[in-house]
């Protein structure tokens, strides 16, 4: 029979909502045989480990690969939004200074916000789990779900699990986790398909505008993709109104 041996593991932050009740911002005794990389406990707790950004042990970071040992004192952290710990960090090769997303079937309405805020956002209501994994696997994009199962797969590194429900205050949710007011670019991208906009002549697209819209409105963009043509109606300016001060433009 082989010995049992126990650590000490500590959740911090917004860990703790995958964690039940009794075991929150406390300290939890982990029982255990041989030594496991340090991953399997975590996620036996039901932290998947894309939400993980740094990995304490004894005061010394560790990577998931660290072997648990007896007596070990665990402490998981969750993303730093304001502090730079990039020379603490074991878990990853580097971080993704370029945000871009992939986000699963049940965040369309937050797909289309995203890219209204100018963020790059791939969205279709029929991905499946493994195909949405080798996409952001190979373009190295951020999982946004509401299904925290989707997490545990391996191969992501990058993820985040949507708490709430309603689409405004997931906007605000995932903007604060990922520290991204400073870059909204409204008017940059499609809605529809998540191409580039760039500006367009009036008189070139005359012709596919309807009465109204060549009556009231000079500015035009198109999508580089799809072709469609978007003008900055009041749903722009409400945009804007929010979130003046965050806002900045294309260089």
């Amino acid at each position: 029979m082989k010995p049992e041996y126990t650590a000490e593991f500590r959740f911090y932050e917004e860990l703790n909502d995958f964690l039940p009740p009794e075991q929150r911002k406390r300290t939890i005794l982990y029982r255990f045989s041989g030594h496991p990389g340090i991953k399997d406990p975590i996620e036996a707790f039901g932290v998947p480990h894309p939400e993980v950004e740094l990995i304490v042990v004894n005061g010394r970071s560790v990577g998931f690969g660290y072997q648990l040992q007896a007596g070990d004192r665990v402490a998981v952290y969750p993303v730093f939004e304001s502090l730079d710990i990039s020379s603490l960090i074991k878990l990853r090769e580097k971080p993704l200074r370029n945000p871009r997303f992939i986000l699963d079937v049940n965040l369309g309405k937050l797909a289309k916000r995203m890219r209204m805020l100018g963020f790059d956002s791939l969205y279709r209501n029929d991905y499946r789990d493994a195909e949405l994994v080798n996409i952001a696997v190979i373009e190295q994009r951020i999982v946004l779900t509401r299904d925290r199962r989707l997490l545990y797969a391996k191969q992501i590194s990058h993820g985040y699990w949507v708490r709430t429900v309603d689409v405004e205050s997931q906007v605000d949710e995932v903007l604060r986790r990922f520290d991204l007011y400073g870059s909204i670019q409204l008017f940059a991208r499609c809605l529809v398909c998540n191409g580039v906009l760039a500006p367009v002549a009036k008189a070139d697209i005359l012709d596919r505008l309807e009465p109204k819209t060549q009556l009231y409105y000079e500015v035009f963009q198109q999508c580089a993709d799809c072709r469609r043509i978007y003008w900055e109606g009041s749903h722009i300016e409400n945009m804007r109104q929010r979130y003046a001060g965050f806002s900045c433009s294309p260089e």
